[in-house]
């Protein structure tokens, strides 16, 4: 998939200070096979969308990007964790990712549930380990990321998707849980790394990620739909039997568009226009606009 970019947003910037940081953080000579697993997940071609969130979040606050450096690689570590999760074939059974072949295809199940698992705890002692941040700070982020992980975030989420078909949970509780958590996550953790951000700033921050996430995951339903695999950079045609923005009742390609076109705009009003973040989401529409109509 391409590399997004935006006017008045240096994101491809973002994106190459990001993937220097995350080559550091899982060393080429690790030996293991499941290091070497990760990195191989890791470091594929991605937008690097949910780690840009944080650092335009730390700057819409006034704060540094260094400062938020390591807790957006450790939102992409865990988004990448839970990629390799997704696709296991006990899961989606995917067999392409950010346009290679996904961690199981590649090094098989055992090491890639293994990469998994390196990757999320990886995420944990990269920020515990920061020196961008105090402690207090860096206690924080921690109680923000693994809360996104666990029970109520994308654990619940991913169960929510496997047996969409068969339960009563809203599209909104599915989409909150599989996506939106971890987009709230990265907005909130950006604001925790800029120094002087008040609690006002994170509840905004959280209200657009949650918006963000939602028209995301809106647009991605669309893309497994009309996208072919070069396109998307993924295994596509992997909702069938689930309820997503497109297949679920009254749902159409159309409607899924709109539904993800009035989530940015909440996404945007929550931060004011004039922002890094609000300038992400516009860019985040124009590009699925283009996508989606390739």
């Amino acid at each position: 998939m391409p590399t997004p970019g935006a006017p008045g947003v240096d994101l491809e910037s973002l994106r190459e200070l990001i993937n220097v940081r995350l080559a550091q953080l899982v060393p080429e000579g690790a030996a293991s096979g499941p290091a070497v697993a990760a990195r191989h997940s890791l470091l594929a071609p991605g937008k690097r969308l949910r780690a840009i969130i944080t650092l335009s979040a730390a700057r819409s606050l006034g704060g540094k990007i260094e400062d938020a450096l390591d807790a957006a690689c450790a939102i992409e570590m865990i988004h990448t964790s839970s990629l390799v999760f997704d696709d296991l074939p006990a899961m989606d059974d995917a067999d392409l990712r950010r346009g290679v072949p996904t961690a199981h295809a590649m090094f098989g199940q055992d090491i890639a549930i293994l990469a998994g698992i390196g990757l999320i705890n990886g995420a944990y002692e990269v920020v515990a380990n920061s020196r961008a941040m105090d402690a207090e700070r860096r206690l924080e982020v921690l109680r923000v990321i693994t809360r996104a992980v666990g029970w109520q975030g994308l654990v619940h989420g991913q169960a929510l998707d496997l047996s969409s078909g068969e339960n009563t949970a809203s599209l909104d509780a599915i989409h909150e849980g599989k996506t939106g958590v971890l987009f709230i996550a990265a907005a909130e953790c950006g604001g925790i790394a800029a120094p002087g951000s008040t609690d006002d700033d994170r509840r905004a921050l959280r209200s657009y990620g949650r918006a963000l996430g939602f028209a995301y995951q809106a647009y991605d339903d669309v893309l497994d739909q009309v996208a072919c695999e070069e396109t998307a950079g993924k295994t596509t045609g992997k909702d069938s039997g689930k309820s997503t923005a497109v297949l679920g009742r009254r749902a159409s390609i159309e409607s899924a568009t709109a539904l993800a076109n009035r989530h940015l705009d909440t996404a945007v009003k929550a931060v004011g226009e004039d922002t890094p973040l609000a300038t992400l989401a516009e860019f985040i529409r124009s590009y699925f606009a283009t996508t989606i109509a390739a």
